[in-house]
């Protein structure tokens, strides 16, 4: 139906209004609810949407097919968690929709909506709403019913004044309310404790607002395109993380922290700077570390290679003297008495005279007190190597018969 037939049934239900005289608000409230409803099963569905209706999917997407009303069969799928309609031709959202109670996303931005209906504000498990391109100037006090939300975007509309039920939304993380008609923000905003993202670009403020200042959770602060000609210290914000003032008439970028993010006139300057500091910072921390390492390597010698060093010669010269007094030494051949006798150990003594003495010479001196040994244990690894540990091994040998084949 179009709206002439709109408008005709709309005629026939004030004709029996007028007929039933003094019959009570809540009787008309229903049949204005009734006729709504009989004109929305007149009106036919675009192509594929029954089918969308149908699929039994927890996520319906209605967006930009034109509607002017919201289908019926919507109202019956209490199984929906993410509903989105944008993009319609929307006017306002029949009240059946408060039994979509699994709802936790509510998409109704880009419509034509003057008001949000109560209906809305009972969708208590709601986390994300989404108003904004509509027509609004308020909202009513019941939205603070949306105990859950977290995600609220009412931009491009025309509040004038910020909705202060906002503030007794304890969860609420993100807000989205640029491109309205603000000039100031109440003195309680500081009550959001929870908000972690607050864009209010394409307002009316001349002067920055000081109650942000007591926001220090605030992370994402977006102010472009409003009259703001100086930013005060924002070093007071130490969680903030970006910080967008573009198309303000400043004469010089806000002070923020070394950490934060800033978009708007000067602030490419501002961040090269930044850079450069950064910079030289690693850059001493990094000389003064490798001066560190370098005096603590001069302060420490490496005793080890030393002494490893040492033991290395000495056994160079030890294998040179044995073998200058091997050479000159001249052994006796010619042995005396039995042959199975001891034999003479002359040469042997002859040989440790003088390589005592060559080693005398040589300036090899020992001093027994000062002598020291290292030991080394023989490390055995291996499987049950333990129960073997002091203990004698025994074998056991047992006789095998070999057969072969043919053998009788």
């Amino acid at each position: 139906m179009g709206n002439s037939s709109r408008k005709e049934a709309q005629d026939k239900a004030g004709e029996k209004k007028e007929k039933k005289g003094d019959k009570g608000e809540e009787e008309e409230e229903k049949t204005a609810e009734k006729e709504e409803v009989e004109v929305m099963e007149d009106e036919e569905l675009p192509l594929g949407v029954d089918k969308l209706l149908k699929s039994g999917d927890p996520v319906l997407d209605l967006s930009y097919y034109k509607f002017r009303r919201l289908p019926r069969q919507v109202l019956n799928l209490e199984y929906l968690e993410k509903l989105y309609v944008c993009g319609n031709r929307l006017r306002n959202v029949p009240k059946g929709i408060a039994r979509l109670q699994g709802l936790r996303t509510l998409a109704l931005d880009f419509n034509k909506l003057d008001d949000i209906p109560l209906s809305v504000c009972q969708l208590t498990n709601l986390t994300c709403l989404y108003l904004g391109s509509n027509r609004l100037m308020s909202l009513p006090p019941e939205v603070r019913n949306l105990q859950n939300l977290r995600c609220l975007w009412v931009e491009s509309n025309f509040f004038q004044r910020f909705p202060k039920q906002l503030c007794d939304l304890p969860n609420l993380r993100s807000l989205q309310i640029g491109d309205n008609r603000l000039r100031m923000l109440p003195s309680d905003l500081w009550r959001m404790e929870s908000l972690r993202g607050l864009w209010l670009y394409g307002n009316r403020f001349q002067e920055f607002p000081r109650v942000l200042l007591k926001m220090e959770q605030l992370e994402i602060l977006d102010m472009d395109r409003n009259r703001i000609s100086e930013f005060p210290n924002l070093h007071h914000l130490p969680a903030l993380r970006l910080f967008s003032y573009d198309h303000n008439p400043v004469k010089e970028p806000p002070r923020v922290g070394e950490e934060v993010l800033i978009v708007g006139e000067g602030a490419e300057e501002v961040l090269q700077a930044r850079g450069r500091r950064r910079e030289a910072k690693e850059h001493a921390e990094k000389e003064a570390e490798e001066a560190a390492a370098v005096a603590a390597a001069a302060a420490s010698p490496v005793i080890h290679g030393i002494l490893k060093k040492l033991r290395i010669n000495s056994a160079l010269n030890l294998a040179a003297a044995k073998k200058k007094v091997t050479n000159e030494s001249v052994p006796s051949t010619t042995p005396t008495g039995d042959e199975n006798g001891p034999q003479n150990n002359d040469g042997g003594a002859e040989f440790e005279r003088q390589g005592v003495a060559f080693f005398e010479e040589a300036g090899l001196g020992y001093d027994d007190d000062s002598l020291e040994y290292e030991r080394e244990e023989l490390i055995c690894e291996g499987e049950g190597y333990e129960s073997y540990e002091g203990a004698e091994l025994e074998y056991e040998r047992e006789e095998m018969d070999y057969e072969y084949e043919g053998e009788e």
